[in-house]
């Protein structure tokens, strides 16, 4: 898997990206583990998170002020000194999310509540009410700080930033994302 910043996956590349796995950006004690729904092709055939151009975590992180500068997916491992991880709830690659079944995504939560055990991030940020509301029962669930936890570590919930998102622009996301920050910081 190439991880140069010019690489641009082929068709072939994207095809053959689907139902790969890639490695979590984990480490103990992170202020915040942000949670896709699940890695998409482009993810898949780079190795990096949010990696589809069109995709508006990295902007969106940036404009909130979680990072100094807007950072290119295969710069991810910066974030890691930041105080910051990246994870999925189903661990599949898809090109699109609604290709998880419902029995993916829950038994994807019960392995996410594991590694959020195991890892002990202040906050678990889910970037998706559907798959959030799938994976941990929670139907009713909206955007925000959820009152339950998962042993010490809060829980918020994120709008998806995909492109594929129409209900978020880019400037909206970054304020729902500056709202978690802001609160991050006094965590």
């Amino acid at each position: 898997m190439p991880h140069s910043a010019a690489y641009r996956p082929t068709p072939a590349d994207l095809a053959a990206a689907e139902g790969r796995t890639i490695p979590d950006l984990l480490a103990p004690d992170l202020r915040v583990l942000f949670c896709g729904i699940n890695p998409g092709l482009w993810s898949g055939a780079t190795g990096h998170h949010f990696a589809r151009p069109g995709n508006r975590f990295w902007p969106a992180l940036f404009r909130s002020g979680f990072t100094p500068r807007l950072f290119r997916p295969d710069e991810q491992e910066e974030l890691l000194a930041l105080g910051l991880g990246i994870t999925n709830v189903a661990a599949r690659t898809t090109a699109k999310a609604n290709e998880l079944t419902s029995q993916e995504l829950r038994e994807g939560g019960r392995a996410l509540t594991e590694r959020v055990r195991d890892n002990h991030p202040r906050i678990l940020a889910v970037l998706g009410l559907g798959a959030y509301r799938t994976a941990f029962g929670r139907p009713k669930t909206t955007v925000g700080p959820q009152s339950e936890t998962l042993g010490s570590t809060r829980i918020w919930v994120l709008p998806n930033p995909s492109g594929l998102n129409a209900h978020y622009t880019l400037d909206a996301l970054a304020v729902e994302f500056r709202k978690l920050r802001e609160t991050a910081e006094f965590e």
